[in-house]
């Protein structure tokens, strides 16, 4: 499954709005149905984990802004279910890697093999080669390899021996470690860290939830979901988000944010703007995702942890009190005052 990256062209942008800045007929029913498209590919993804529509929700989020999602959890939760849940629902070839001391990076990108009735290297596609991507305990494989992640996450293309490869299209990178057992791990720099759109942790199922588990009732395997949603419907989901409208107070609260956890006592290393950046791009799918023209500061807020609070490199007062970098954002959250609700058409 492979297709070419969407486009925003602002002209084709202004062409779906009114005068006063409202969202004209049109748009409006394109943008109903890609909410309704969104809510069957979360429904059908979700039907594999029970009881986790807000982590379904931002790992979806997550792939349409062609971004990558770091998972932090214990054994057993259902973070490998999740990223095979949403290859089967989309209709996309998913590899597991699992990230070992002794994994060598051309183990993951691919090497170049010497045949010899063409007397000639011709180049074998590594396990990044597919849609989604599961990266199992990264953090257990050296920093070497680690990086091989990089160019393919940030570019969408592995470079060997000179050559440009490009990875198909849709491209998800879902990483797991356990947060819990660190013995004999290399802890992810910052540089990769940013690289992540999100950090989630699917946390245990609720009491009903794992009783139907337990019970086998309405949990599906991955391999049993079907494709809801095919690669060319999340290509014109994507465009269609960059025409979302923001608010310059929304832009500013953004901004603000930022710079509080810029100028803050406890971070040694705020967000970066290529953070702010990401950020804005997943606040326009999530609103999109929803039905809705525009964003809102509960938009922002929502956001504002799973984007952010994995870049973050906290002061040793911090790290030694126990504080979390979560935490440390839901204080700033909490404290930067929120713009008034705006909608289209508003001074």
């Amino acid at each position: 499954m492979t297709t070419t990256p969407p486009s925003v062209d602002s002209a084709a942008s202004a062409d779906h709005r009114d005068d006063d800045g409202a969202p004209s007929g049109s748009a409006t029913a394109e943008v109903a149905e890609h909410a309704e498209r969104f809510a069957r590919l979360s429904g059908e993804v979700e039907s594999a984990l029970l009881g986790k529509s807000d982590v379904t929700r931002l790992a979806l989020v997550a792939l349409l802004c062609e971004g990558h999602i770091l998972l932090e959890d214990v054994p057993g939760v259902g973070k490998t279910t999740l990223a095979r849940a949403i290859a089967a629902a989309t209709d996309g070839e998913w590899r597991r890697i699992q990230f070992t001391p002794d994994l060598l990076p051309s183990d993951v990108t691919g090497v170049p093999v010497y045949n010899q009735d063409t007397r000639d290297f011709q180049f074998h596609p590594g396990p990044v080669f597919s849609n989604v991507v599961i990266a199992d305990e990264i953090n257990r494989a050296s920093p070497k390899t680690q990086s091989s992640l990089l160019e393919v996450m940030e570019e969408r293309q592995v470079t060997v021996d000179g050559e440009r490869h490009a990875v198909p299209r849709p491209f998800l990178v879902v990483a797991t470690q356990n947060p819990v057992e660190m013995d004999g791990t290399y802890r992810l720099p910052e540089a990769q860290l940013d690289r992540f759109l999100m950090r989630l942790s699917l946390g245990y199922p609720g009491p009903d939830s794992e009783l139907a588990i337990m019970r086998g009732e309405r949990l599906r395997a991955p391999e049993e979901l079907r494709t809801v949603v095919p690669a060319g419907e999340l290509a014109e989901m994507t465009e269609a988000a960059g025409r979302v409208f923001v608010h310059d107070s929304i832009y500013d609260y953004v901004l603000r944010l930022a710079r509080a956890s810029r100028e803050h006592d406890e971070i040694r290393v705020g967000v970066s703007p290529r953070a702010t950046k990401a950020f804005v791009r997943a606040l326009r799918m999530l609103v999109h995702s929803e039905g809705r023209h525009y964003a809102t500061p509960e938009d922002v807020k929502f956001l504002a942890v799973p984007v952010w609070a994995h870049r973050l490199v906290l002061a040793g007062g911090s790290a030694i009190s126990g504080r979390t970098s979560a935490e440390v954002v839901a204080g700033i959250v909490e404290r930067v005052p929120a713009p008034s609700p705006v909608r289209p058409g508003d001074a």
